[in-house]
């Protein structure tokens, strides 16, 4: 790739990254969208949430158990490629202002920030969980959109950031039903 390209690119995702970051700035600070943002944020940390809700479906219905089993296995896989395979990669930085929003209670993030993890697992239990209980895929979606959300709007994350991870989360997630499948 020539090098003009590659700055052509890069002028590209700067400026949506700075367009959807722009579109946060009118709602930060309001007390409504910092609980939700930061709540959701906080809930999606090491996949705490989405293992909670995992849990919950395969203890409410017992023939869900398989599936939570995969789910539970896949987000450990999804945090290994991810954390552990992409991330130090691309060792790309997090958004300049991220310190002073680290400072709001949320977890300081260790690794880099390309791509989002809190985007990848959530697409992975977006999935997952919609294949389980089908009933409530808008649910399960809305719930990883918030996360993906709250990432770009609490400032841990560049836009183009959440939107590789929920591209890598949905390959992992349907990769997982297909060669898991129940």
């Amino acid at each position: 790739m020539s090098s003009s390209l590659r700055s052509s690119i890069g002028s590209s995702i700067g400026t949506f990254d700075d367009t959807i970051d722009r579109f946060f700035e009118p709602v930060r600070g309001s007390k409504g969208f910092d609980t939700v943002a930061y709540l959701a944020s906080e809930l999606a940390d090491y996949s705490v949430g989405w293992h909670l809700l995992n849990a919950t479906t395969a203890l409410a219905s017992p023939r869900l158990e398989p599936k939570a089993v995969r789910m539970a296995l896949t987000l450990g896989a999804e945090s290994l490629i991810v954390n552990g395979g992409l991330k130090p990669i691309f060792k790309r930085e997090r958004p300049a202002e991220w310190e002073d929003a680290a400072s709001l209670q949320v977890r300081r993030p260790r690794t880099a920030s390309f791509p989002s993890g809190h985007a990848s697992s959530g697409a992975v239990a977006a999935i997952l969980l919609s294949d389980a209980v089908p009933a409530l895929k808008p649910l399960w979606w809305g719930a990883a959109a918030v996360v993906a959300g709250s990432r770009v709007y609490t400032r841990m994350h560049h836009a183009s950031d959440v939107v590789a991870g929920a591209v890598v989360g949905t390959a992992i997630g349907l990769a997982a039903k297909r060669l898991v499948p129940l």
